[in-house]
């Protein structure tokens, strides 16, 4: 019977959970550490692990930085022919413009559309750096990971260094783009 008579008692947790629900509405990325501490700031004296727990209970959780969400991966498999590692490893230089390198890296966003509610976005860096002074030398920024916008860096980067008297090599990962 002690079960049957929590249901008729008020929730003690209800001002809480309405301070973390407005919460939430102003900063929609924040986790259950984040809420913490902005309670903490808000002086409300709560425990770590009661903010987690309503966290779940109020289904507030942030599934889009959670290590399951698929992360970018350049490998399609072996495609075309591999080229020999000239680079084996030995990344320093002491010659600007001889070594090179590259990759695309993946970035997430968030941008607000017109209902004021979050949409998480990516944009792809496709940068091209000199290994000697770790200068870049060009880059481009993309909303899609793309072979074109891959290239237009590569040129950009051989035409800042064509006047490299030595031979140049660039060097990637060797990915579906490059």
């Amino acid at each position: 019977m002690y079960w049957q008579a929590k249901w008729k008692q008020a929730d003690p947790d209800a001002e809480l959970k309405e301070e973390m629900l407005a919460i939430r509405q102003q900063h929609p990325c924040y986790g259950y550490r984040r809420m913490h501490a902005e309670l903490i700031n808000r002086n409300w004296k709560v425990n770590c692990k009661k903010v987690q727990r309503i966290y779940q209970e109020l289904g507030l959780q942030i599934k889009h930085f959670s290590r399951k969400y698929r992360k970018y991966n350049s490998y399609k498999g072996v495609v075309g022919r591999i080229k020999p590692n000239r680079i084996n490893r030995s990344f320093n230089t002491s010659i600007v413009y001889q070594k090179i390198t590259t990759d695309t890296s993946e970035f997430k966003y968030y941008d607000l559309n017109s209902q004021g509610s979050a949409q998480i976005k990516k944009l792809y860096l496709d940068p091209f750096i000199d290994m000697c002074n770790l200068e870049i030398i060009s880059y481009k920024i993309t909303s899609q990971p793309n072979g074109i916008s891959m290239l237009e860096a590569l040129r950009e980067a051989i035409e800042v260094t064509a006047d490299c008297p030595y031979r140049q090599t660039f060097h990637s990962d060797q990915g579906w783009a490059y």
